[in-house]
């Protein structure tokens, strides 16, 4: 298979990150490690036990333990350095555990940097136990885009040509197609946007360094960019993507996923022709809702659940 990132380059650069240790950086990690106890707090049932796959930091481990839903958790990471206590120490694109190991495995931001993310999915599925959940997040598609378009319009401006600067993302709809595919029963992929502004584009390089987050694509230039290159580059996005106050603002698409290991207690889908509803139907009393939600206008922005994140560096 060919391989699409540099694995022990990202590992590297995340052990790095680790060591320069800016807590401030740790923002969008946080912000998952909440939201999934806020997913957990949903499920009503506890798990006996379960892993935290990979997600460098101990918040996952931590919003499990909170979450009150088990009391034995078991770390597993690519490297010793991201273990404060005991823990398993793997290749970030192989899950060490036996079949049916767990009943609940979480990965926070790591799919996105896996090569084999429809292999890593079947791994997490085969580690769980019948009946077991799986919840995920990682970086979707447009995640990051004004970085992206700004660097490529300057080098194109510049060089007359462009190596790719971003690692790409999956959409949303294909991330539910892969969770099909590596056998999860009930699966569920859903998006949520973080919008988080800085005074430059500089500032976002910056905290991207300090969470180990930069390129890592197998593919990407070995020419060292230039400093003409990142100042026309700051200059586009600014022009392209700052509010009124000057600030600029970066794009976080997180894709979130859930999925169970079969078992048969499970929700089976109804039988063809049973349905007691039309489809059209079905959409016109959804639609109906949606207007109804929005004060009769179509702004998901505002609807529940629909938060944004601004961070002021």
């Amino acid at each position: 298979m060919e391989q699409l990132f540099d694995s022990e380059l990202a590992l590297l650069r995340k052990k790095r990150a680790l060591m320069q240790g800016d807590p401030g950086a740790r923002f969008l990690m946080q912000r998952a490690a909440d939201d999934l106890e806020d997913r957990l707090a949903t499920v009503e049932r506890r798990f006996e036990r379960a892993a935290a796959a990979f997600c460098m930091t101990d918040d996952a481990a931590r919003a499990i333990r909170t979450s009150g839903k088990t009391d034995d958790i078991t770390r597993i990471e690519a490297d010793p350095a991201f273990l404060e206590k005991n823990g398993m120490v793997a290749d970030a694109e192989t899950l060490p555990a036996e079949p049916g190991s767990f009943d609940l495995i979480v990965s926070l931001l790591s799919l996105h940097e896996v090569n084999d993310v429809p292999g890593m999915l079947s791994q997490i599925r085969r580690a769980l136990k019948p009946d077991g959940l799986f919840l995920g997040a990682m970086a979707g598609a447009g995640t990051l885009q004004e970085l992206r378009e700004a660097l490529l319009a300057a080098e194109t401006e510049l060089s007359q040509g462009a190596a790719p600067r971003v690692s790409p993302f999956a959409d949303v709809r294909d991330v539910g197609g892969l969770l099909q595919r590596a056998g999860f029963a009930l699966p569920v992929a859903d998006l949520e946007t973080v919008t988080v502004r800085y005074a430059t584009m500089f500032d976002l390089m910056r905290d991207l360094r300090s969470m180990g987050a930069t390129s890592t694509l197998a593919a990407r230039s070995r020419r060292p960019a230039t400093r003409a290159l990142f100042m026309r580059a700051a200059q586009i996005y600014a022009e392209r993507f700052s509010d009124p106050d000057g600030r600029i603002r970066a794009t976080f698409n997180i894709v979130w996923m859930s999925g169970w290991a079969p078992h048969e207690s499970q929700q089976k889908p109804l039988a063809p022709g049973s349905a007691k509803m039309s489809l059209k139907e079905a959409l016109e009393k959804s639609t109906e809702s949606e207007r109804s939600a929005c004060g009769g206008l179509r702004d998901w922005s505002n609807l529940p659940g629909r938060r944004r994140c601004y961070k002021t560096p």
